[in-house]
């Protein structure tokens, strides 16, 4: 039978365990996206316009709708019948009309209703990049912030364990009080070091939850993104594809203007009905006359047609731009990755060498506390400053992957 010490063991290290089973797991990047993507009111508003475009759509190519008419014809207002129906020529009637547009005309409008349409879907997904861009650059800054804090508080810490040697050697007559200054102004600058940094990821961390709505515990490494190819990336640049569609709206609308030249015909038929006489019928078609064309249809064509020049344009600048855009990042991204092996090899492994061999000299007594200190901090910012530089491949990277609207990059 195990003994009451072998169920007191058992207690303790499930208590132990347990706060580690109940913690959630980190955060990850994707998860972030995902998150930020659906609490942002920015993608519920492209949305909303999205479903109004295609709402609008949908009622684009139907005719209008038809007029009901109802009124009283040659109602005498002097004379023995004034305001009486009793004369021959007094009529009630009542009757309809419709508006005619050719299917020339109605396709047309269907297109360019479309178009448009489409060119609120494409704002829809470029707003959700935009959104999962914010998101992933605020989640690098939190998570680097985290990392940064963690070696400001080691040299904080070896800044304390020198100090607390350093006043163990003076009180055995072994140190000297300039050491014990020298340590303990060194203490006090890494402590505000880290209070600094402290701020920083308390900052960052705001930026987060602005995009998450809830604050993350405790945040994942984020995981590579690989870029895309320059082609695809500027085929799938927001500017460039709302440019296209722009590019297309303003065709459709010329085309519209074109089928307009031609006016809608209208008819009409009505029931007339005559006290004491005959009831009649009328029926009547009504035709716009287009007398003056130059001046008023071929002004607005001309004018559709110079919005086609504008967004060719606004097009051509769009590629360019997204062009310069990918090629300044990617360089960015090779170069920082360049750095950051150099510095891995030369800068950080010769100051890990220096650490070493002032911790053999210390404990040899051939080298001061202050010595040591100094070759730790020295390990320190030079790993902060690697992590400076992995912070910006990491910024350059998420750019490059979340900018553009790829297949599945952005939901």
């Amino acid at each position: 039978m195990p003994s009451p010490s072998f169920f007191l063991r058992s207690v303790a290290l499930a208590a132990a365990l347990l706060p580690g089973l109940s913690r959630a797991a980190p955060l990850t990047l994707d998860q972030a996206l995902e998150r930020a993507v659906q609490r942002s009111e920015s993608a519920r508003a492209a949305r909303a316009g999205a479903t109004s475009a295609t709402e609008a759509a949908r009622a684009a190519g139907q005719l209008p709708d038809p007029v009901l008419r109802a009124g009283v014809d040659n109602l005498p207002i002097s004379g023995t019948d004034r305001l009486s129906s009793r004369d021959s020529m007094t009529m009630k009637r009542v009757g309809i009309s419709q508006e005619w547009l050719s299917a020339e005309k109605r396709a047309a409008r269907q297109a360019a209703a479309d178009a448009m349409a489409g060119r609120e879907a494409v704002a829809v997904q470029a707003t959700t990049a935009e959104v999962r861009l914010q998101a992933g650059l605020a989640y690098l800054d939190a998570w680097f912030a985290g990392e940064t804090l963690k070696l400001t508080a080691l040299t904080e810490h070896h800044a304390r364990e020198e100090l607390e040697a350093a006043r163990a050697r003076l009180a055995s007559a072994t140190g000297n009080g300039q050491e014990v200054l020298a340590l303990a102004a060194a203490q006090g600058v890494a402590e505000d070091e880290a209070a600094e940094v402290r701020q920083q990821q308390a900052a960052a961390r705001a930026a987060l939850e602005r995009w998450m709505g809830a604050p993350a515990e405790e945040l994942a490494e984020p995981a590579g993104l690989p870029p895309p190819q320059e082609q695809a990336y500027v085929a799938s640049h927001p500017a460039v594809l709302a440019a296209q569609l722009d590019a297309e709206l303003a065709r459709k609308e010329a085309e519209l203007a074109r089928a307009s030249r031609n006016p809608n015909w209208s008819w009409e038929l009505s029931y007339g009905q005559r006290a004491g006489y005959p009831d009649m019928v009328s029926v009547g078609v009504s035709i716009p006359l287009v007398v003056a064309p130059a001046r008023r249809q071929d002004r607005d064509i001309a004018s559709r047609l110079a919005l086609i020049e504008k967004a060719e344009a606004a097009l051509a600048e769009a590629t360019r731009m997204a062009t310069g855009e990918y090629r300044a990042l990617a360089g960015d991204a090779g170069r920082l990755a360049e750095r950051i092996e150099r510095y891995r090899a030369t800068v950080a492994v010769a100051a890990r060498q220096r650490t070493s061999a002032a911790q053999a000299a210390y404990r040899s007594n051939q080298a001061p506390l202050m010595t040591l200190f100094e070759a730790r901090h020295a390990e320190v910012q030079a790993q902060r400053r690697l992590l400076a530089l992995q912070r910006e491949l990491a910024r350059a990277q998420v750019q490059l992957a979340l900018k553009p609207i790829l297949e599945g990059g952005a939901r």
